[in-house]
């Protein structure tokens, strides 16, 4: 191991080893590398263009930091533990490469305005590709609402059967989901893609450095107009795990329906053996696995955004050492929620069929059309109040009697009012049902086709 060098010629011996493992950040951070190095060049190149450096020595801290970019990328470099974090170990290794040159990279910049430019460039990037596996999750909800928008499926409230809806408005529901999901993190990319690189510990710099420059060069498109929110703020990653969790909220919710429609009491899915998993002493069982673990994986997702929330809290500016507990848990969240998109993506593509026969009995089944006789006396004039006690009592003394609405003869229909007549029969059966719920952003398949078709512009652009 490397010796553990001191901070500076104010301190007159290393770390203890323990408070030097304590401290050290490298474990998890180098993951922004690949980021370190693209804002140490671009910094490097607005130093020789304002003359604080001459050009020859910004191509030279360039050409050392390719170089780095490239060991790491081959696998051979590979800071330990005596590094402390990514950037001193880029900086170190960079001085190795080029010499004394190396320690002018540094100059008109501290680690402060660097972590928090790494933390963007990272995140910008994390952010589009989670906005292309939701695009991804839409298109296989949207495969199975357009081949199923007259396959009908009881709709619940409060997990009691309410009205029978498409399937496709169901599925749809999770699209509009989806959908917000992804203009929320637009929004909060835009809140990301602010510079902070030049804002220095937390007062700026005295070196006549460039920040425009270097926010063009990094594509940010403004720079923090205050030196000391520069270095403090996290608004963006806070904003992050917020539109994340909700990321997951959504996936759990449909997660939720899944395992239920999986099981045996609803039987309204068969999933596939490629997306499911048996149990080591029952033979029979096949269990709903992925939608478990994306429903379990939300809590940590949950906690990351908690305790970001609590660090922020009470932190006086500008910088302070705490910051150093918002990269883990951001990274997770990144790997948690790319990794339940495609998971889920996957199961909803390949790994579930639904069970048609079985959802139209189920529509078939209950007094989920109770509703539609309140609304057809209501069409004959009948007040609706009055219409919905009167539908009440049918399906008290209906139930009484062990019979469905669709069983009573219109006799027995015209003993409740006479204002029903024999089209009552037409107006209760379930695609009647759907279909006549026509308005917008409803049920009806017309509505619904027209909905697909209006999500699906949305996502082009």
């Amino acid at each position: 191991m490397t010796k553990q060098q001191t901070w500076s010629d104010r301190f007159e011996t290393s770390l203890n080893p323990i408070i030097a493992e304590f401290n050290a950040s490298i474990g998890f951070d180098i993951e922004l590398i690949e980021y370190d190095l693209t804002g140490s060049m671009a910094h490097a190149k607005m130093l020789g263009l304002t003359g604080i450096i001459t050009p020859e020595e910004a191509e030279t801290l360039i050409r050392g930091l390719s170089q780095i970019r490239q060991e790491y990328r081959d696998g051979n470099f590979n800071p330990g533990i005596e590094q402390e974090d990514v950037h001193f170990a880029v900086e170190r290794r960079l001085t190795e490469i080029v010499g004394d040159v190396g320690k002018k990279l540094h100059t008109g910049r501290s680690r402060n305005d660097q972590v928090g430019t790494d933390i963007r460039l990272y995140l910008r990037d994390q952010i589009r590709q989670i906005q292309d596996l939701l695009r991804e999750w839409q298109k296989a909800l949207l495969n199975h609402a357009e081949k199923h928008i007259e396959t009908l499926i009881p709709g619940y409230t409060h997990l009691q059967r309410a009205q029978p809806i498409s399937l496709a408005h169901h599925l749809m529901a999770y699209c509009q989901m989806a959908q917000r999901d992804w203009e929320r993190l637009e929004q909060i990319y835009d809140r990301t893609n602010v510079s902070p690189l030049g804002c220095g510990a937390l007062a700026g710099t005295t070196f006549p450095i460039d920040r425009h420059f270097s926010a063009q060069e990094l594509d940010f498109a403004s720079i923090y107009e205050n030196s000391l929110d520069g270095v403090s703020d996290r608004d963006f990653a806070i904003e992050f795990l917020c539109a994340s969790s909700l990321i997951m909220v959504h996936l759990s919710r449909i997660s939720e329906e899944l395992i239920l429609w999986a099981s045996q009491e609803f039987s309204f899915i068969t999933l596939k053996d490629n997306c499911s998993t048996g149990s080591s002493i029952m033979p029979q069982k096949k269990n709903p696995d992925i939608p478990e673990l994306v429903r379990g994986k939300t809590g940590r997702v949950f906690g990351h955004l908690q305790a970001l929330l609590t660090i922020m809290k009470g932190l006086p500016l500008a910088y302070n050492k705490d910051l150093q507990e918002d990269k883990e848990g951001i990274f997770d969240t990144v790997k948690t929620v790319k990794g339940s998109l495609t998971a889920m993506t996957i199961l909803m593509s390949e790994g579930l069929e639904f069970r048609t026969q079985r959802l139209a009995e189920a529509v078939d089944e209950d007094f989920s059309n109770a509703t539609d006789v309140a609304d057809y006396l209501a069409s004959k004039g009948v007040p609706f109040r009055e219409a919905y006690n009167l539908v009440g009592k049918v399906v008290k003394t209906s139930l009484a009697a062990n019979k469905l609405l669709k069983d009573l003869t219109l006799e027995e229909w015209k003993q409740l009012h006479p204002a029903f007549e024999s089209d009552i029969y037409e107006a209760i059966k379930p695609k009647q049902v759907v279909s006549a719920r026509n308005s917008y952003g409803g049920t009806g398949f017309a509505q619904i086709k027209d909905a697909i078709a209006n999500l699906k512009e949305k996502m082009v652009v």
